[in-house]
């Protein structure tokens, strides 16, 4: 199992962050031609991820994604206006970092989430890409409506509601999730697949709420 670094929420309805895993960090990003040239080597913290994702969002524009499971496909449109949160999404789908993950919690008719496995392969992955948390942007008007995908983050010792990089969930209630909209960064909606969600909404899950046979998920760009 890794190491858990981050605290998870005891909130049965908010999201919760899945164990991650510590890195040492050995490059930071100073300016626009580093961040084009090290793209590949250099690995993200909290100091160098902002201005990273600052620079790569002017050069990938891509906004809709695919994500695949044996139940069918999810897509999605991710929002121009949070583009720290688009960016961070797009650069891990490059990366391929989610696939092999999973939707590892499932609350019927709340969230589905995902983005995290407890397998080695994925926690290597991890530690290759950084560890870093996003800022919160929650102004720019949009709402935790049903189909909404947004990022979790940790209720304890995170009073600035930084979020988890490597997870997301995607709103499942009919009627929205609006006690989120404070605290969390919705930064994209499912275009096609809405049913999709729902069949993965009501699988069998154990009491961690975790699915009892897992949903292996691969995502990839589709512009």
């Amino acid at each position: 199992m890794i190491c858990i670094v981050i605290i998870l929420i005891s909130c049965e309805n908010k999201p919760k962050i899945k164990p991650n895993i510590e890195i040492k960090v050995i490059e930071k990003v100073k300016n626009k031609k580093q961040v084009k040239s090290v793209a590949d080597q250099f690995v993200l913290n909290d100091e160098n991820a902002i201005p990273f994702f600052f620079e790569y969002d002017k050069n990938n524009k891509e906004n809709k994604v695919r994500i695949e499971t044996r139940f069918g496909n999810i897509d999605l449109l991710l929002f121009n206006e949070t583009p720290y949160h688009r960016s961070n999404f797009i650069y891990l789908t490059k990366k391929k970092y989610f696939d092999g993950t999973s939707f590892h919690r499932v609350v019927k008719d709340f969230i589905i989430q995902g983005g995290n496995s407890d397998s080695y392969e994925i926690s290597k992955r991890r530690k290759k890409i950084g560890r870093y948390l996003l800022p919160p942007d929650t102004k720019k008007g949009f709402k935790h409506h049903r189909g909404v995908i947004s990022i979790p983050s940790s209720d304890i010792d995170n009073p600035y509601k930084l979020a988890s990089p490597y997870e997301f969930f995607i709103v499942v209630d009919k009627n929205g999730a609006y006690h989120l909209d404070e605290n969390y960064t919705p930064f994209g909606k499912v275009i096609n697949g809405m049913n999709v969600v729902d069949l993965i909404s009501n699988i069998e899950t154990d009491k961690r709420e975790w699915p009892i046979d897992n949903i292996k998920i691969k995502v990839k760009i589709l512009n």
